[in-house]
């Protein structure tokens, strides 16, 4: 019974593939790009203002990244500094 079962699902699925399948070609229309207008010259000013705010932000963030690059440097020496305390101690506490 189930040597005939399963190779039958098996066709049963195949066939439900190769059926889903359509030979009719479909066209599908091409979307048309959709144009904005601007008045000429009305963004201009506001768009230097918020140019000149970002490049301030941005200005802002690099020297506050730089303050904290220097903080994990130093926190990095100061690191280094006690891993070679704990070497120094293994290495005497080996000796005694």
């Amino acid at each position: 019974m189930r040597t005939f079962v399963l190779p039958f699902l098996a066709i049963l699925a195949l066939a439900g593939i190769l059926d889903a399948q359509s030979t009719q070609t479909m066209v599908v229309p091409a979307a048309t790009p959709v144009v904005t207008t601007k008045a000429p010259g009305a963004g201009v000013t506001d768009n230097t203002a918020s140019l000149q705010a970002a490049l301030k932000m941005l200005q802002e963030m690099k020297t506050a990244n730089e303050e904290t690059l220097r903080k994990q440097e130093a926190t990095l020496e100061q690191l280094d500094l006690i891993q070679q305390a704990a070497d120094q101690l293994k290495i005497y506490s080996k000796r005694g």
